[in-house]
């Protein structure tokens, strides 16, 4: 397995990711749908099933008033299968109230085949810090 630090150059499949994230985040799902297959697989925050990325777009609308990600690594492993790239981090934005957070700890999956994002699995903390906000 390598890991790519924020200056080091990426993989094929993990500037694929990054590109997608990036794409993500304008928020632009259409863009962002290029870089995966037309089967991909999809599990959000909570087990939220997707089959586009406009449904985490849609889902992301109603959580935050905006969020972009801080990508401070890539892990990338390659197999027979294809490739699984892990992107950690953390989230920043505002909660829909227009409060400010970051430190949100993030970790995205993604299997790569072909040049194509097949399966992405999204974990956040993003419950947590809205509990936390309750209490």
């Amino acid at each position: 397995m390598s890991t790519h630090q924020e200056n080091a150059p990426l993989t094929d499949e993990a500037q694929i990711v990054r590109d997608f994230l990036e794409a993500s985040m304008k928020p632009d799902p259409d863009l962002a749908a290029t870089y995966m297959a037309d089967t991909v697989d999809i599990t959000f925050t909570g087990g939220r099933k997707f089959t586009h990325p406009s449904g985490p777009t849609g889902f992301n609308a109603t959580r935050y008033k905006w969020v972009k990600k801080q990508m401070d690594r890539f892990d990338v492993s390659s197999g027979p299968e294809g490739t699984v790239v892990y992107s950690v981090g953390t989230l920043y934005g505002e909660w829909p109230d227009g409060t400010p957070f970051d430190g949100n700890r993030y970790v995205d999956r993604f299997e790569v085949r072909n040049g194509k994002i097949v399966k992405m699995d999204v974990w956040n903390d993003s419950a947590e810090r809205l509990l936390t906000r309750l209490e």
